[in-house]
């Protein structure tokens, strides 16, 4: 059985009815209202990629991230290629993740011999992972300490708040810090991300992948995306509103707040599995957790979607 994840909108409407496509899914924490994808020549979809084009991506990724000198840039086909990867960079010992979080941290090191610790990090741990923010209560984590064999700072929804973000981190040994075009730019089917920071790591993980792991149209898009900071200003403004609003109609279904970032809310609720059907109900699909029976959470839906949103909460 798999991983407990958002998404499984298939499954849903094969419980609930409904064609796929009459769903709106608020069960993922990605942006609804994606980066808009430029136009692409044909050459770009018929041609391996180009390694000018890479560099173009990474040097477009150092800028929007203020990526600091002599920290290395790889840029990967999403994070779940490479978190798999990780636990192998360093003899397995003890791992700090603190939880509730991404859940396929602990697996991927314990299935490499590791003992998962949910525990927040200290230095005398041989590993520290944090989702910053995380997922899914939005906890933002101070900067880990140093000392240990590997730092891993999954920063997927920090381009929300850019000034929290723990960059500078990657300047420093056995440090890896990840992002992705996934959740913020709401491109989650390009299977965009990187891994920046220590350039030992970042090689040794490269290898494993293999040429032409990025796609050329993930190139051109990625690079795009990254160069375009004025599309970033106002997505984040329009997320805040949204989650202000989500907010606003949770409370009229008697939910209140638990948590969460401008991607995703998190709500407490006594039944949270009732609100859950409620919403399905109406071909809306949201999450709750198996650890968890009173948590819910919400993403937001297209600027088209929010009417039925509201009439499900009223």
């Amino acid at each position: 059985m798999g991983r407990d994840h958002g998404g499984g909108i298939d499954a849903a409407a094969e419980r609930f009815g409904g064609a796929r496509d009459t769903w709106i899914d608020l069960s993922t924490g990605i942006n609804p209202v994606p980066y808009p994808i430029p136009a692409l020549s044909a050459r770009t979809w018929r041609d391996l990629p180009d390694r000018a084009a890479q560099t173009e991506l990474v040097e477009a990724a150092r800028r929007f991230w203020g990526v600091p000198e002599g920290s290395a840039i790889l840029p990967v086909p999403g994070l779940s290629a490479i978190i798999g990867r990780l636990p192998g960079l360093t003899p397995a010992g003890t791992v700090a993740i603190p939880g509730p979080t991404y859940n396929e941290y602990a697996p991927a090191f314990t299935a490499a011999g590791w003992q998962v610790l949910a525990l927040d990090p200290v230095p005398d741990h041989h590993a520290l992972v944090i989702v910053h923010p995380n997922n899914p209560d939005g906890r933002w984590h101070p900067a880990p300490p140093s000392g240990a064999r590997l730092r891993v700072i999954d920063e997927s929804f920090c381009d929300l708040a850019p000034d929290r973000s723990h960059i500078a981190l990657a300047a420093e040994p056995r440090t890896l810090v990840l992002k992705s075009l996934g959740k913020f730019w709401g491109l989650g089917g390009l299977r965009l991300a990187f891994v920046i920071g220590d350039p030992e790591f970042t090689d040794r993980l490269s290898e494993t992948l293999g040429p032409w792991h990025i796609s050329g149209p993930a190139q051109e898009i990625g690079r795009r995306a990254l160069a375009d900071h004025d599309w970033a200003t106002r997505t984040r403004a329009r997320l805040a509103a949204d989650a202000a609003r989500m907010d606003r109609l949770a409370a009229g279904a008697g939910a209140t707040p638990a948590g969460g970032t401008d991607l995703f809310r998190l709500y407490r609720i006594p039944n949270a599995a009732a609100l859950r059907g409620r919403l399905a109900r109406h071909r809306i699909w949201s999450r709750v957790f198996p650890w968890s029976s009173d948590l819910i959470r919400l993403g937001l839906p297209a600027p088209e979607e929010w009417d039925r949103v509201e009439a499900a909460l009223a």
